[in-house]
């Protein structure tokens, strides 16, 4: 399909409301100057939560588990059943916090 047969073409970064300008530096879906959206505030917290558990799902966890593998023996934990019991922390707190921060996002963005 082209321009010509007055078909729908997409032209990225234009707009077809009325009264909203071509701004190329505008966010998308707002008009020029408006600095309101999902763009506007970035990550917020609920993303930097989210970067803070992951990162300690992929390092201090897994440092643990280098460094003292044997660490849940003294509660009385076997050490093979630590190496499973380990990495389930992470994931249980990494799958938690995505999907709060993916439902908190969902009921404020609309």
């Amino acid at each position: 399909m082209n321009s010509d047969d007055g078909g729908y073409v997409h032209r990225p970064g234009g707009s077809d409301a009325a009264g909203v300008d071509d701004d190329p530096e505008a966010p998308a879906g707002s008009a020029a100057g408006d600095a309101s959206g999902p763009a506007a505030d970035g990550f917020g917290s609920r993303g930097w939560v989210l970067v803070g558990v992951l990162a300690a799902c992929t390092v201090v966890i897994p440092g643990i588990i280098y460094v003292r593998p044997g660490i849940l023996s003294a509660v009385g934990i076997p050490y093979i059943a630590s190496l499973l019991v380990l990495p389930l922390v992470p994931a249980a707190a990494l799958g938690i916090v995505a999907v709060w921060a993916m439902t908190a996002a969902t009921h404020d963005g609309g």
